[in-house]
């Protein structure tokens, strides 16, 4: 649009009706004046006519230029909420529909105009027609609900799971407000990852068959390779070697085939915990009491750094919570040094309910570059490859969600050639423990 043009629309648009309807009385005042008028009166009558007639005519050109600007800045918006993928509802405090943009009347399955103005209750659920909006209004009422923020702070983002119709929503919820910060209602951008997740889903259900396909036979394997380490006498060394390294192998790959199924049902949200008040300086003193002998055959030291006071019981899944501390304590053992040392040490953390868990090793430690992917599927540092060859990389990915899903965090401090310690919180208070088991965030 070339600036001729552009002037011409804002000429024509009605904030310029006032000066084209006050122009012909001007111009007829001016006739007049010059019929009747002359001298300093007739030039005095003449300045001032004009200088109210370019007053109205700025006034009136400046107020269509910004109806111009906000016109175009509608339409813009417009455009782009109407070339939404998501879905886009806005209501009221009292959950009165004022905006529903094209893509949520494809989801809905209900035309703007049918819902504008309406308000939507809890009731509404009862009519088929309504129950999808009205579970995305009110996220409680669908069959599953999985917070993903705080609900004390907004945005609020809810994963809901629906069965009629089969769907898979991500909903973000934001506040409307004034100029002054008041709330005017809610906005809600909802998106369908119906396909998104039937393709995880897809993915981990091809893992968990292949592993349990696999589990069967390498468990043979591993039987038949220890029946054969049993009867060793009469072998030559090179046939006790290549038994031992079969049993060994076996071994490896049955530990990697029990990390893919955990994976592929931590990532689902079906590992099933069970969760019993536990003693934790017990709990832990167990764990190192079974991997013990492991340690003394690696050529290593344990020291266990118990609390000088009783600590509160936590609410814990034992066999969960063992296999990531194992986890934790097989890595102090396979990347130590020899003569080495694995200390544990259970502490309180001040100010806060939880009880922090250390496991620490004099280990080769790892590069400060590879700390934040250290907790990442199948990542190894290139100093663990180097110094053991052998690893999946998905023992600490599982550790790191187990103490997620008992309330807990994991951290790292580590120096190259010095030991790394890594320590895991876990809460004293009952109620800081997940309630629920959530799918993972891909």
């Amino acid at each position: 649009m070339t600036v001729a043009q552009k002037i011409q629309k804002i000429l024509a648009l009605p904030e310029m009706r006032i000066f084209w309807f006050v122009l012909p009385a001007i111009l007829a005042i001016i006739v007049l004046q010059l019929i009747f008028l002359e001298g300093i009166p007739l030039v005095i009558c003449m300045l001032l006519l004009v200088v109210v007639m370019i007053f109205i005519f700025f006034f009136g050109y400046q107020s269509a230029v910004v109806s111009y600007n906000a016109a175009i800045e509608r339409n813009e918006l417009k455009g782009v909420v109407g070339s939404l993928e998501d879905a886009l509802v806005v209501y009221d405090q009292n959950f009165t529909m004022l905006f529903f943009n094209p893509a949520a009347e494809r989801l809905f399955g209900i035309k703007k105009d049918e819902i504008i103005g309406h308000s939507i209750t809890p009731r509404d659920a009862a009519n088929a027609r309504t129950a999808l909006l009205t579970q995305v209004i009110y996220p409680s009422l669908a069959p599953g609900m999985i917070n993903r923020s705080s609900s004390a702070s907004y945005p609020q983002i809810v994963d809901v799971s629906l069965t009629d119709p089969l769907l898979e929503l991500r909903i973000v919820t934001s506040k409307v407000l004034d100029d002054r910060g008041a709330v005017l209602g809610f906005m809600k951008l909802v998106r369908d990852r119906t396909r998104e997740i039937s393709m995880i889903k897809s993915k981990n259900e091809f893992i968990t068959t292949a592993s349990h396909q696999l589990r069967t036979p390498l468990t043979e394997i591993s039987w038949a390779a220890e029946a054969l380490a049993s009867e060793g006498q009469g072998m030559t060394e090179n046939a006790k070697t290549i038994i031992d390294n079969l049993r060994n192998s076996s071994k490896e790959l049955i530990s990697i085939t029990e990390d893919l199924l955990n994976i592929a049902k931590i990532e689902e949200g079906h590992f099933g915990y069970n969760f019993k008040q536990t003693d934790i300086v017990e709990f832990v003193t167990s764990v190192l009491n079974d991997i013990h002998p492991l340690i003394q055959k690696a050529g290593l030291k344990l020291y266990f750094d118990k609390p000088p006071q009783p600590v509160a019981s936590v609410l814990i899944d034992a066999q969960k919570l063992t296999l990531a501390l194992n986890n934790l304590l097989e890595n102090a053992i396979r990347y130590n040094v020899k003569n080495g040392e694995v200390m544990v040490k259970i502490e309180p953390v001040a100010d806060v309910p939880f009880i922090k868990i250390t496991v620490k090793d004099t280990g080769i430690g790892i590069p400060q570059e590879d700390i934040q992917k250290l907790f990442g599927k199948f990542f190894r540092a290139q100093n663990a490859v180097r110094f053991e060859t052998k690893g999946s990389g998905l023992g600490l990915y599982i550790v790191k969600n187990i103490v997620r899903s008992h309330g807990g965090d994991i951290a790292v401090i580590s120096e190259i050639n010095r030991g790394t310690a890594i320590s895991i919180t876990i809460p004293t208070d009952p109620t800081l423990v997940p309630q629920h088991e959530a799918v993972l965030e891909m």
